[in-house]
């Protein structure tokens, strides 16, 4: 039989035992504490990205879903990065930047000061029928002067309107390439100029592009309304007489009964006139 000394310590040991365990406990409770905080921190900092994506990201999921960019009027210009805003000069000129590329066939370079008010009146004539145009000088003075520039050296004489587009929120003829293919330019490129106010209704005047900082001599005429975003120069309105001319080429249809590509009957710029 145990003596007293001896049952005092087996009883201090078995105590020293039951105080090890609960510290143990205690321990591992404090660590799946602390994992179930790291995880809880995780959640939340997860969360908040995906909060703050799906914000940033909604106008992209809105583009997407309308035309995407390539199906936009676009054109294969060497691609450059988008200058400042023209600067206005004391006598109501503005100073644009044309910037000479290898984009194609060379019709030299405008003159940097250009018009910054009023309107331009030009005449279209095309294999169709005449379309009249009115350039907007004042909120798009680069390419309504690139736009004179062009017509003036006869750039414009004998092209093709290569492209017409009827999907559903993209209907457009687009003009301006001498080689008919979408690649073509003028030999210089500017800054494309927009609010990310502009809306592409019928009656639209636009520049295509392929990218910020690539207007050249490629643009669009919207025979019903378009829903795009707002990246191509919107420089002029398109009068009613023009647009029956495009309602009647867009009637014909396209090549192959496509919904994108070249006109079914053929359109061809004969000669674009300033009225000075």
């Amino acid at each position: 039989m145990p003596s007293n000394k001896q049952a005092r310590e087996a009883a201090q040991r078995r105590l020293q035992r039951q105080l090890e365990r609960r510290e143990q406990l205690a321990r591992k409770r404090h660590r799946n504490l602390l994992a179930a905080l790291s995880v809880i921190a995780v959640l939340a900092v997860v969360g908040a990205i995906f909060a703050i994506t799906s914000v940033a990201g909604g106008d992209d999921d809105d583009v997407a879903a309308a035309p995407s960019t390539s199906a936009a009027p676009t054109s294969e210009a060497p691609a450059t990065s988008a200058a400042a805003a023209p600067s206005t000069n004391a006598d109501g000129t503005v100073t644009c930047t044309f910037t000479a590329d290898d984009s194609g066939t060379s019709a030299g370079t405008p003159a940097p000061d250009v018009p910054g008010t009023g309107t331009a009146a030009v005449t279209m004539a095309t294999s169709a029928g005449d379309i009249g145009l009115s350039l907007d000088q004042a909120n798009a003075p680069c390419a309504a002067a690139s736009f004179v520039h062009l017509a003036q050296t006869g750039f414009f004489n004998g092209t093709p309107c290569h492209r017409e587009t009827a999907s559903e929120g993209l209907k457009v003829l687009q003009c301006g390439d001498p080689t008919g293919t979408g690649t073509g330019g003028p030999g210089y490129s500017f800054p494309t100029q927009v609010t990310g106010g502009e809306t592409y209704g019928r009656g639209t005047l636009a520049m295509a592009n392929a990218g910020a900082g690539t207007d050249g001599s490629q643009f669009f005429l919207v025979y019903a309304d378009s829903q795009l975003p707002p990246d191509y120069t919107v420089f002029g309105t398109i009068d009613e007489a023009g647009l029956g001319v495009l309602d009647a080429i867009a009637a014909k249809g396209i090549e192959g009964g496509a919904t994108d590509g070249a006109p079914a009957e053929p359109v061809t710029l004969t000669a674009v006139t300033v009225q000075q």
